[in-house]
């Protein structure tokens, strides 16, 4: 709801402080998403626990295209999370089974992610390269992650992924906007490195 807005963007931003980067850009995509034409408000969920919102999750528009250059509309979901108080209980489980349902629901069938694999794959996402679904300049990302809302729906085709152009965040005003918040220590941790390693393998 509108009015849980602000603390959607609240915890966004504590969940994924120092996790990527010193700081975070994922509490500026929150703060713009919702305004863009890609955004899709029905699959836009939130977790509570005795009225507190403990985890989000998100959607936009996203597209893949065949090799025959016929579009098809597909989802994609991020930032997903949860209060760091309350992780690894399953909400983020939750909250994904729940916006798959209703995606089926608004006759989506695929959707397509970038994230760590060990998060995802218990909830039925699988390697792009199965799907062969690539990046624009054609590579398999180990971090490209695919999941068929319906048996089948991919295949029998090559497929390039593009995502709404509101996940390319740009990062000088996201810290320009993170000053405007109050203060949070931008420091280094391992976390960072593994996201480097994992935002830079490619599958051959």
């Amino acid at each position: 709801m509108p009015e849980d807005h602000q603390a959607v963007e609240e915890l966004t931003r504590r969940a994924f402080y120092n996790m990527y980067i010193p700081g975070a850009v994922e509490h500026y995509l929150v703060h713009i998403m919702r305004e863009h034409e890609d955004f899709i408000p029905e699959l836009d969920l939130v977790a509570e626990i005795s009225g507190r919102i403990v985890g989000s999750i998100m959607y936009t528009k996203a597209w893949l295209r065949d090799e025959n250059g016929e579009d098809k509309e597909i989802l994609t979901f991020g930032p997903l999370c949860v209060d760091p108080d309350y992780q690894r209980r399953g909400i983020g489980k939750q909250l994904m089974a729940r916006s798959f349902s209703l995606a089926e629901e608004l006759g989506y069938d695929t959707v397509v992610i970038f994230g760590s694999p060990s998060n995802y794959v218990s909830s039925g996402f699988c390697s792009c390269r199965k799907y062969e679904v690539h990046a624009e300049e054609g590579s398999y990302p180990a971090a490209m992650l695919v999941k068929e809302l319906k048996p089948g729906a991919l295949s029998g085709h090559s497929w390039t992924y593009r995502d709404s152009p509101v996940m390319a965040i740009n990062e000088d005003e996201a810290r320009a906007y993170d000053d405007t918040l109050p203060t949070m220590e931008r420091s280094w941790q391992p976390s960072q490195e593994e996201f480097y390693i994992l935002s830079q393998a490619v599958l051959t």
